[in-house]
């Protein structure tokens, strides 16, 4: 099992214009409702489906599976978080791959020029998460402390007995 993987994928947004154009239905049968709103209400509209069309093959690429395997269009799709930011979906085959591979999240980022969208992705494991630093708790280290200072305070006055 791989500990994370890694995936890109470019659109040209040309040949995305002309897709959208010959084929109305494309858009709905790719893009969730949500997408579809979203991207269609952008300056640009088709810069917005390429940088959702390449995070698909992105993310399943991270996934180290493309278009197989049983994984359709659906399987996977991007949200923006309450920042704004693109997060990766993972739904029915996608998802159950995912799960088998251990991976917790898919880290996300599009980007777009002119002329190509492209879109980078990371399989984030449990094995490569980043640790959250661990904070003792305030009033455990407190009690510690105390414990501490009454140990040697105890010891002192055995010492003083003794003499």
């Amino acid at each position: 099992m791989a500990l994370a993987g890694i995936g890109v994928d470019m659109v040209e947004i040309a040949r995305m214009e002309k897709v959208l154009a010959r084929r109305p239905n494309f858009a709905k049968r790719v893009f969730t409702t949500e997408e579809c709103a979203y991207c269609d209400r952008m300056a640009r509209p088709a810069q917005h489906y390429a940088a959702r069309f390449a995070a698909r093959e992105a993310v399943l690429k991270a996934l180290g599976t493309g278009f197989s395997c049983g994984i359709g269009f659906a399987d996977v799709y991007v949200v923006r978080n309450e920042a704004g930011q693109p997060q990766a979906m993972l739904t029915g085959r996608a998802a159950e791959v995912a799960a088998e591979q251990g991976v917790r999240e898919v880290a996300l980022s599009l980007s777009y020029t002119h002329d190509v969208a492209v879109a980078n992705a990371v399989a984030v494991t449990d094995e490569v998460r980043p640790q959250q630093e661990q904070r003792p708790d305030p009033q455990a280290e407190l009690r510690k402390s105390f414990r501490e200072a009454r140990s040697v305070l105890d010891e002192l006055e055995r010492v003083e007995v003794q003499e």
